[in-house]
């Protein structure tokens, strides 16, 4: 029944991305699903006594407007996990205040828009393998990265959340690949998680 778990967990964090909550109602909403859900990232261990994700401040600042550019060119990231080795390709570049940053697509069954984000605050304050901005797959899609008219896209930096992997070992994730690295702090979004 696992599968039947994660797939009902999945629905969820899809009808939470794609909900009217505002920043608060969201944040709320997405600490009940990782106290209660059974496939919650965190270990069961954790949930019990579990008060909630550790944020940065909600920052106004930290929503923007880029122009897109093409890219071209795949990359393979072996996750370390189960799904072995997964092949994304550059659909195109934001370019942001922050620096340039990749949007990839997945190239597995289905596949899905991802953007993770590895700036300054990583291992310092946020997961050190970088956030994710959304992640398509998992249903993040409708607040981090909202694709606009005119080669355009709105990028929701309070939305950064850290992948499965920074909770608990048993999760395998692929983390931001080098182009995706910012020097800049992006002090928003979910912090560092610690048990």
């Amino acid at each position: 029944m696992d599968d039947l778990e994660l797939l009902d967990w999945r629905e969820r964090v899809a009808r939470l991305y794609l909900s009217d909550a505002d920043l608060t109602g969201f944040r709320a909403a997405r600490d009940e699903l990782f106290r209660a859900h059974p496939q919650s990232p965190l270990p069961a261990a954790a949930r019990a006594g579990f008060a909630g994700l550790p944020y940065y401040p909600p920052d106004p600042a930290a929503v923007v407007e880029a122009p897109l550019r093409p890219a071209s060119g795949t990359e393979s990231i072996d996750t370390g996990g189960p799904d072995g080795v997964i092949r994304y390709r550059r659909v195109a570049v934001a370019r942001t205040p922050w620096g340039p940053l990749t949007l990839w697509w997945i190239e597995a069954y289905g596949g899905g828009l991802f953007l993770p984000v590895r700036d300054a605050t990583c291992g310092d304050g946020s997961y050190g393998g970088g956030r994710y901005l959304t992640d398509t797959v998992k249903g993040t899609f409708g607040r981090g990265l909202t694709l606009l008219a005119g080669d355009r896209v709105r990028l929701d930096a309070n939305y950064l959340y850290n992948p499965s992997c920074a909770y608990d070992d048993r999760w395998a994730c692929p983390l931001a690949p080098p182009e995706n690295r910012v020097d800049v702090a992006l002090r928003v979004g979910e912090r560092a998680y610690h048990a």
